[in-house]
Protein backbone atom coordinates (compact mmCIF):
# COMPACT_ATOMS: atom_id res chain seq x y z
CA UNK A 1 0.00 0.00 0.00
CA UNK A 2 2.58 2.14 0.98
CA UNK A 3 5.34 1.12 -1.32
CA UNK A 4 6.35 4.11 -3.59
CA UNK A 5 4.92 6.87 -1.57
CA UNK A 6 6.77 10.10 -1.73
CA UNK A 7 7.33 13.32 -0.63
CA UNK A 8 6.00 16.62 -1.80
CA UNK A 9 4.70 16.02 -5.21
CA UNK A 10 5.16 12.16 -5.92
CA UNK A 11 3.04 11.36 -3.14
CA UNK A 12 0.02 12.14 -5.72
CA UNK A 13 1.66 8.90 -7.20
CA UNK A 14 -0.38 7.06 -4.70
CA UNK A 15 -3.37 6.18 -5.61
CA UNK A 16 -5.59 5.85 -2.55
CA UNK A 17 -3.96 9.50 -1.70
CA UNK A 18 -4.81 10.53 -5.15
CA UNK A 19 -8.59 9.31 -4.74
CA UNK A 20 -8.61 10.43 -1.07
CA UNK A 21 -7.19 14.12 -2.24
CA UNK A 22 -9.60 14.37 -5.18
CA UNK A 23 -12.56 13.45 -3.18
CA UNK A 24 -11.23 16.23 -0.33
CA UNK A 25 -10.74 18.77 -3.40
CA UNK A 26 -14.31 18.75 -4.66
CA UNK A 27 -15.67 18.35 -1.13
CA UNK A 28 -13.77 22.28 -0.45
CA UNK A 29 -14.95 23.59 -3.57
CA UNK A 30 -18.32 22.61 -2.81
CA UNK A 31 -17.82 23.90 1.03
CA UNK A 32 -16.52 27.26 -0.48
CA UNK A 33 -19.43 27.57 -3.05
CA UNK A 34 -21.99 27.00 -0.14
CA UNK A 35 -20.27 29.37 2.06
CA UNK A 36 -20.81 32.46 0.27
CA UNK A 37 -24.03 31.27 -0.93
CA UNK A 38 -25.24 30.42 2.71
CA UNK A 39 -23.86 33.85 3.70
CA UNK A 40 -25.71 35.61 1.02
CA UNK A 41 -29.13 33.86 1.44
CA UNK A 42 -28.91 34.43 5.31
CA UNK A 43 -27.83 38.19 4.88
CA UNK A 44 -29.77 39.31 1.70
CA UNK A 45 -32.77 37.03 0.90
CA UNK A 46 -33.96 35.97 4.89
CA UNK A 47 -32.77 38.68 6.16
CA UNK A 48 -31.32 37.46 9.41
CA UNK A 49 -31.15 39.63 12.46
CA UNK A 50 -27.98 39.40 14.44
CA UNK A 51 -29.22 37.02 16.88
CA UNK A 52 -30.21 34.69 13.92
CA UNK A 53 -26.80 35.22 12.50
CA UNK A 54 -24.99 34.03 15.37
CA UNK A 55 -27.55 31.50 15.72
CA UNK A 56 -26.87 29.98 12.28
CA UNK A 57 -23.29 29.92 12.86
CA UNK A 58 -23.53 28.57 16.40
CA UNK A 59 -25.99 25.69 14.83
CA UNK A 60 -23.47 23.90 12.61
CA UNK A 61 -21.27 22.83 15.69
CA UNK A 62 -24.01 21.78 17.95
CA UNK A 63 -23.78 18.19 17.06
CA UNK A 64 -20.10 18.48 18.25
CA UNK A 65 -21.59 19.72 21.76
CA UNK A 66 -23.26 16.34 22.64
CA UNK A 67 -21.47 13.53 19.60
CA UNK A 68 -18.51 14.92 18.93
CA UNK A 69 -16.78 12.55 21.54
CA UNK A 70 -18.57 9.80 21.00
CA UNK A 71 -18.50 9.76 17.55
CA UNK A 72 -14.34 10.11 17.69
CA UNK A 73 -14.43 6.76 19.81
CA UNK A 74 -16.09 4.94 17.17
CA UNK A 75 -13.64 6.09 14.50
CA UNK A 76 -11.73 3.74 16.34
CA UNK A 77 -13.91 0.78 15.62
CA UNK A 78 -15.81 1.51 12.47
CA UNK A 79 -14.04 1.38 9.27
CA UNK A 80 -13.16 5.34 8.33
CA UNK A 81 -13.22 5.10 4.29
CA UNK A 82 -16.70 4.26 4.67
CA UNK A 83 -18.02 6.47 6.94
CA UNK A 84 -16.34 9.19 4.27
CA UNK A 85 -18.36 7.69 1.49
CA UNK A 86 -21.81 7.37 3.70
CA UNK A 87 -21.37 11.45 4.92
CA UNK A 88 -20.89 12.58 1.40
CA UNK A 89 -24.40 11.01 -0.04
CA UNK A 90 -26.00 12.70 3.07
CA UNK A 91 -24.74 16.17 1.75
CA UNK A 92 -25.87 15.14 -1.87
CA UNK A 93 -29.67 14.66 -0.15
CA UNK A 94 -28.78 17.83 2.09
CA UNK A 95 -28.12 20.02 -0.73
CA UNK A 96 -30.77 18.99 -2.95
CA UNK A 97 -33.39 19.76 0.00
CA UNK A 98 -32.30 23.45 -0.25
CA UNK A 99 -32.24 23.31 -3.69
CA UNK A 100 -36.20 22.42 -3.30
CA UNK A 101 -36.86 24.20 -0.68
CA UNK A 102 -35.15 27.29 -2.99
CA UNK A 103 -37.51 26.23 -5.75
CA UNK A 104 -40.76 26.18 -4.22
CA UNK A 105 -40.11 29.37 -2.56
CA UNK A 106 -40.24 27.60 1.52
CA UNK A 107 -36.74 28.21 2.82
CA UNK A 108 -37.09 30.02 6.03
CA UNK A 109 -34.93 30.88 8.62
CA UNK A 110 -36.34 27.64 10.69
CA UNK A 111 -35.72 25.07 7.70
CA UNK A 112 -32.26 26.22 6.92
CA UNK A 113 -31.76 26.05 10.85
CA UNK A 114 -32.75 22.88 9.95
CA UNK A 115 -30.30 22.26 7.34
CA UNK A 116 -27.31 23.54 8.66
CA UNK A 117 -27.52 21.08 11.89
CA UNK A 118 -28.00 18.29 9.81
CA UNK A 119 -24.80 19.24 7.35
CA UNK A 120 -23.17 20.01 11.24
CA UNK A 121 -23.30 16.48 11.90
CA UNK A 122 -22.43 15.14 8.68
CA UNK A 123 -19.45 17.45 8.72
CA UNK A 124 -18.65 16.00 12.13
CA UNK A 125 -18.50 12.07 10.96
CA UNK A 126 -16.49 13.28 7.44
CA UNK A 127 -14.06 14.79 9.99
CA UNK A 128 -13.68 12.21 12.25
CA UNK A 129 -13.28 9.71 9.84
CA UNK A 130 -10.43 11.65 7.28
CA UNK A 131 -7.82 12.88 9.71
CA UNK A 132 -7.02 8.81 11.41
CA UNK A 133 -7.29 7.68 8.13
CA UNK A 134 -5.12 9.63 6.02
CA UNK A 135 -2.13 7.90 8.30
CA UNK A 136 -2.96 4.80 6.83
CA UNK A 137 -2.79 6.03 3.34
CA UNK A 138 0.88 8.10 3.01
CA UNK A 139 3.80 6.93 5.51
CA UNK A 140 3.98 9.05 8.51
CA UNK A 141 7.54 10.76 7.68
CA UNK A 142 5.44 11.93 4.26
CA UNK A 143 2.28 13.51 6.14
CA UNK A 144 3.66 17.30 5.81
CA UNK A 145 3.68 17.20 2.65
CA UNK A 146 0.31 15.12 2.21
CA UNK A 147 -1.61 17.60 4.13
CA UNK A 148 0.37 20.44 2.42
CA UNK A 149 -1.01 18.85 -0.88
CA UNK A 150 -4.73 19.01 0.59
CA UNK A 151 -4.04 22.10 2.50
CA UNK A 152 -2.81 23.59 -1.63
CA UNK A 153 -5.86 21.97 -2.89
CA UNK A 154 -8.12 23.41 -0.55
CA UNK A 155 -7.16 26.84 -0.60
CA UNK A 156 -6.94 26.69 -4.25
CA UNK A 157 -10.58 25.93 -4.09
CA UNK A 158 -11.00 28.41 -1.65
CA UNK A 159 -9.67 30.93 -4.05
CA UNK A 160 -12.21 29.79 -6.73
CA UNK A 161 -15.13 28.71 -4.59
CA UNK A 162 -16.02 32.35 -3.00
CA UNK A 163 -15.88 33.69 -6.48
CA UNK A 164 -17.37 30.62 -8.44
CA UNK A 165 -20.22 30.35 -5.72
CA UNK A 166 -20.88 34.19 -6.01
CA UNK A 167 -21.32 34.31 -10.19
CA UNK A 168 -23.05 31.58 -10.32
CA UNK A 169 -25.35 33.08 -7.53
CA UNK A 170 -26.10 35.85 -9.96
CA UNK A 171 -26.30 33.79 -12.99
CA UNK A 172 -27.91 30.67 -12.53
CA UNK A 173 -29.57 30.98 -8.83
CA UNK A 174 -29.59 29.98 -5.80
CA UNK A 175 -31.54 27.25 -6.94
CA UNK A 176 -29.23 25.46 -9.75
CA UNK A 177 -26.11 26.56 -7.50
CA UNK A 178 -27.52 24.17 -4.94
CA UNK A 179 -28.28 21.94 -7.55
CA UNK A 180 -24.79 21.94 -8.77
CA UNK A 181 -23.59 21.71 -4.86
CA UNK A 182 -25.51 18.07 -4.54
CA UNK A 183 -23.85 17.20 -7.73
CA UNK A 184 -20.37 17.81 -6.46
CA UNK A 185 -20.54 16.00 -3.43
CA UNK A 186 -21.81 12.76 -5.44
CA UNK A 187 -18.64 12.88 -7.47
CA UNK A 188 -17.00 13.29 -3.56
CA UNK A 189 -18.61 9.63 -2.46
CA UNK A 190 -17.52 8.34 -6.17
CA UNK A 191 -13.84 9.14 -5.89
CA UNK A 192 -13.72 8.08 -2.04
CA UNK A 193 -15.30 4.39 -3.00
CA UNK A 194 -12.11 3.37 -4.83
CA UNK A 195 -9.99 4.52 -2.27
CA UNK A 196 -8.05 1.11 -1.76
CA UNK A 197 -6.73 1.28 2.34
CA UNK A 198 -6.42 -1.90 5.35
CA UNK A 199 -8.12 -0.89 8.06
CA UNK A 200 -7.16 -4.08 10.79
CA UNK A 201 -9.13 -4.88 13.42
CA UNK A 202 -6.24 -3.57 15.51
CA UNK A 203 -8.00 0.23 14.22
CA UNK A 204 -11.10 -0.47 15.36
CA UNK A 205 -11.28 -1.66 19.12
CA UNK A 206 -13.71 -4.15 20.72
CA UNK A 207 -17.21 -3.00 20.97
CA UNK A 208 -17.30 -4.97 24.11
CA UNK A 209 -15.62 -2.34 25.69
CA UNK A 210 -18.04 0.45 26.92
CA UNK A 211 -17.34 3.69 24.72
CA UNK A 212 -17.13 5.74 27.88
CA UNK A 213 -13.84 4.56 28.38
CA UNK A 214 -12.33 4.94 25.17
CA UNK A 215 -13.27 9.12 25.58
CA UNK A 216 -11.70 9.15 28.92
CA UNK A 217 -8.81 7.63 27.29
CA UNK A 218 -8.36 10.00 24.35
CA UNK A 219 -8.99 12.85 26.41
CA UNK A 220 -6.16 11.86 29.45
CA UNK A 221 -4.03 11.26 26.40
CA UNK A 222 -4.12 14.71 24.44
CA UNK A 223 -4.65 16.57 27.57
CA UNK A 224 -1.47 15.00 29.70
CA UNK A 225 0.67 14.78 27.10
CA UNK A 226 3.69 16.79 27.04
CA UNK A 227 3.16 18.78 23.44
CA UNK A 228 -0.32 18.11 22.63
CA UNK A 229 -1.97 19.76 25.18
CA UNK A 230 -0.28 23.30 25.13
CA UNK A 231 -1.17 22.50 20.95
CA UNK A 232 -4.70 21.85 21.83
CA UNK A 233 -5.09 24.45 24.25
CA UNK A 234 -3.71 26.73 21.71
CA UNK A 235 -6.07 25.72 19.18
CA UNK A 236 -9.42 25.92 21.24
CA UNK A 237 -8.18 29.87 21.85
CA UNK A 238 -7.84 30.28 17.99
CA UNK A 239 -10.84 28.70 17.70
CA UNK A 240 -12.76 31.47 19.75
CA UNK A 241 -11.46 34.19 17.91
CA UNK A 242 -12.46 32.37 14.51
CA UNK A 243 -15.48 31.73 15.65
CA UNK A 244 -16.01 35.44 16.60
CA UNK A 245 -14.26 36.34 13.00
CA UNK A 246 -16.76 34.01 11.12
CA UNK A 247 -20.02 35.50 12.87
CA UNK A 248 -19.37 39.30 12.42
CA UNK A 249 -17.30 39.29 9.34
CA UNK A 250 -19.99 38.68 6.92
CA UNK A 251 -22.60 41.14 8.28
CA UNK A 252 -20.06 43.87 8.83
CA UNK A 253 -18.85 44.10 5.04
CA UNK A 254 -22.07 43.08 3.54
CA UNK A 255 -24.49 45.01 5.07
CA UNK A 256 -22.20 47.99 6.95
CA UNK A 257 -19.67 48.74 4.34
CA UNK A 258 -22.47 47.61 1.60
CA UNK A 259 -19.61 45.39 -0.24
CA UNK A 260 -21.53 43.53 -3.29
CA UNK A 261 -21.48 40.11 -2.72
CA UNK A 262 -19.53 39.16 -6.52
CA UNK A 263 -16.70 41.63 -4.26
CA UNK A 264 -17.11 39.63 -1.19
CA UNK A 265 -16.47 36.49 -2.81
CA UNK A 266 -13.45 38.01 -4.27
CA UNK A 267 -11.96 39.11 -1.06
CA UNK A 268 -12.36 35.80 0.31
CA UNK A 269 -10.62 34.45 -3.25
CA UNK A 270 -7.67 36.42 -2.08
CA UNK A 271 -7.83 34.80 1.07
CA UNK A 272 -7.81 31.33 -0.63
CA UNK A 273 -4.66 32.47 -2.65
CA UNK A 274 -3.15 33.34 0.69
CA UNK A 275 -3.57 29.73 2.25
CA UNK A 276 -2.41 28.40 -1.16
CA UNK A 277 0.88 30.39 -0.42
CA UNK A 278 1.07 29.09 2.74
CA UNK A 279 0.39 25.43 2.34
CA UNK A 280 3.01 25.51 -0.14
CA UNK A 281 6.02 26.70 2.12
CA UNK A 282 4.90 24.60 4.94
CA UNK A 283 6.75 21.75 4.57
CA UNK A 284 10.18 23.81 3.98
CA UNK A 285 9.39 26.12 6.72
CA UNK A 286 7.94 22.70 9.06
CA UNK A 287 11.78 21.08 8.15
CA UNK A 288 13.79 24.25 8.77
CA UNK A 289 12.06 26.13 11.77
CA UNK A 290 10.37 22.77 13.48
CA UNK A 291 6.41 22.12 13.82
CA UNK A 292 6.21 24.13 17.10
CA UNK A 293 7.66 27.78 15.67
CA UNK A 294 6.19 26.85 12.13
CA UNK A 295 2.72 26.72 14.26
CA UNK A 296 4.20 29.88 16.23
CA UNK A 297 4.79 31.79 12.81
CA UNK A 298 1.03 31.00 11.43
CA UNK A 299 -0.35 32.26 14.51
CA UNK A 300 1.73 35.38 15.03
CA UNK A 301 0.67 36.48 11.36
CA UNK A 302 -3.23 35.81 11.75
CA UNK A 303 -3.41 38.11 14.83
CA UNK A 304 -2.23 41.32 12.12
CA UNK A 305 -4.91 41.59 9.56
CA UNK A 306 -7.82 41.75 11.99
CA UNK A 307 -6.25 44.24 13.80
CA UNK A 308 -5.72 46.55 10.30
CA UNK A 309 -9.39 45.77 9.88
CA UNK A 310 -10.53 46.70 13.14
CA UNK A 311 -8.36 50.07 12.87
CA UNK A 312 -9.48 50.92 9.62
CA UNK A 313 -11.24 54.13 8.71
CA UNK A 314 -14.16 52.39 6.33
CA UNK A 315 -17.89 53.34 5.91
CA UNK A 316 -20.46 52.40 2.87
CA UNK A 317 -18.82 55.80 1.27
CA UNK A 318 -15.96 54.28 1.18
CA UNK A 319 -16.39 53.05 -2.15
CA UNK A 320 -16.26 49.57 -3.51
CA UNK A 321 -12.50 49.48 -4.38
CA UNK A 322 -10.92 50.65 -1.59
CA UNK A 323 -13.22 48.74 0.84
CA UNK A 324 -12.19 45.53 -1.54
CA UNK A 325 -8.39 46.57 -1.50
CA UNK A 326 -8.46 46.45 2.66
CA UNK A 327 -10.70 43.32 3.32
CA UNK A 328 -8.90 41.15 0.54
CA UNK A 329 -5.24 41.93 2.17
CA UNK A 330 -6.73 41.26 5.00
CA UNK A 331 -7.91 37.90 4.02
CA UNK A 332 -4.60 37.09 2.32
CA UNK A 333 -2.27 37.90 5.02
CA UNK A 334 -5.11 35.29 7.23
CA UNK A 335 -5.04 32.83 4.62
CA UNK A 336 -0.94 32.78 4.13
CA UNK A 337 -0.75 31.98 8.23
CA UNK A 338 -3.76 29.81 8.14
CA UNK A 339 -1.86 27.66 5.50
CA UNK A 340 1.52 27.72 7.32
CA UNK A 341 0.09 26.61 10.73
CA UNK A 342 -2.26 23.62 9.39
CA UNK A 343 -0.32 21.73 7.57
CA UNK A 344 2.21 21.42 10.34
CA UNK A 345 -0.53 21.39 13.19
CA UNK A 346 -2.41 18.27 11.62
CA UNK A 347 0.74 16.60 10.60
CA UNK A 348 2.45 16.52 13.82
CA UNK A 349 -0.79 15.84 15.76
CA UNK A 350 -0.81 12.64 12.93
CA UNK A 351 2.96 11.72 13.39
CA UNK A 352 2.52 11.59 17.62
CA UNK A 353 -0.51 9.89 18.40
CA UNK A 354 -0.63 6.19 17.55
CA UNK A 355 -3.13 5.02 15.33
CA UNK A 356 -5.49 3.21 17.64
CA UNK A 357 -6.13 6.48 19.52
CA UNK A 358 -5.67 8.74 16.59
CA UNK A 359 -9.85 8.67 16.18
CA UNK A 360 -10.35 9.97 20.24
CA UNK A 361 -7.30 12.22 19.97
CA UNK A 362 -8.51 14.20 17.35
CA UNK A 363 -11.96 14.40 18.05
CA UNK A 364 -11.45 15.56 21.66
CA UNK A 365 -9.31 18.73 20.06
CA UNK A 366 -11.96 19.36 17.56
CA UNK A 367 -15.19 18.59 19.60
CA UNK A 368 -13.32 21.44 22.36
CA UNK A 369 -12.61 23.55 19.01
CA UNK A 370 -16.39 23.28 18.33
CA UNK A 371 -17.57 23.89 21.97
CA UNK A 372 -15.35 27.52 21.96
CA UNK A 373 -16.86 27.90 18.60
CA UNK A 374 -20.19 27.71 19.79
CA UNK A 375 -19.39 29.83 22.92
CA UNK A 376 -17.89 32.11 20.69
CA UNK A 377 -20.85 32.69 17.81
CA UNK A 378 -23.13 33.67 20.43
CA UNK A 379 -20.92 36.07 22.06
CA UNK A 380 -19.87 37.20 18.61
CA UNK A 381 -23.61 38.47 18.53
CA UNK A 382 -23.66 39.94 22.00
CA UNK A 383 -20.15 41.95 21.12
CA UNK A 384 -22.00 42.95 17.29
CA UNK A 385 -24.98 44.48 19.43
CA UNK A 386 -22.73 46.21 22.43
CA UNK A 387 -19.87 47.42 20.49
CA UNK A 388 -19.99 47.32 17.36
CA UNK A 389 -18.45 45.56 14.41
CA UNK A 390 -14.99 46.77 14.26
CA UNK A 391 -14.77 46.55 18.28
CA UNK A 392 -16.08 42.72 17.70
CA UNK A 393 -13.03 42.58 15.48
CA UNK A 394 -10.55 43.96 17.41
CA UNK A 395 -11.82 41.69 20.40
CA UNK A 396 -10.75 38.75 18.06
CA UNK A 397 -7.34 39.90 17.12
CA UNK A 398 -6.44 39.78 20.85
CA UNK A 399 -8.25 36.61 21.20
CA UNK A 400 -6.00 35.30 18.41
CA UNK A 401 -2.35 36.85 20.22
CA UNK A 402 -3.22 34.90 23.16
CA UNK A 403 -3.59 31.77 21.09
CA UNK A 404 0.12 32.71 19.52
CA UNK A 405 1.23 33.09 23.30
CA UNK A 406 0.64 29.88 24.47
CA UNK A 407 2.67 28.19 22.16
CA UNK A 408 5.68 30.33 22.89
CA UNK A 409 5.42 29.69 26.61
CA UNK A 410 4.85 26.01 26.41
CA UNK A 411 7.09 22.98 25.10
CA UNK A 412 5.36 22.78 21.69
CA UNK A 413 7.61 25.64 20.58
CA UNK A 414 10.55 23.75 20.38
CA UNK A 415 9.12 20.73 19.02
CA UNK A 416 9.84 18.96 15.33
CA UNK A 417 8.30 16.64 13.32
CA UNK A 418 9.28 12.69 13.94
CA UNK A 419 11.74 11.68 11.21
CA UNK A 420 11.79 8.66 9.55
CA UNK A 421 8.47 7.62 10.90
CA UNK A 422 7.06 4.53 9.43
Amino acid sequence: MRDGAGRDGEILRLRPFAFFWGASTLRAVGGAMATIAFQVIIVTVLEATPAQISILSALSVVPYLFLGLIVGALMDRWRRQRTLVLTSVGRVIAFAVVAVLLATDALDFWSLAAVTLVVGVLTLFADSAAQPLLPRIVPRRSLVHANARLAQSETVAGTAGPALGGFLLNLVGPTILFTIEAVIHALAALLQTRIAVSEPPSTRRAPARHVGHDIADGMRYTYRHRTLRPLAISIHVWFLANSIIATVLAVYVLRELALPSWAFGLALAIGGAGGFAGALIAPRVGARLGAGRAILLGRTLVVIPWLVLAAAPLTAASGTGPILVVVGLAQLLYGLGMGLEDANDISYRQAVAPDDIQGRMNATIRTMNRVVFFVGALLAGILMTWLGYQATIGVAAVIFAAAALVVVVSPLRDARHPEGSP
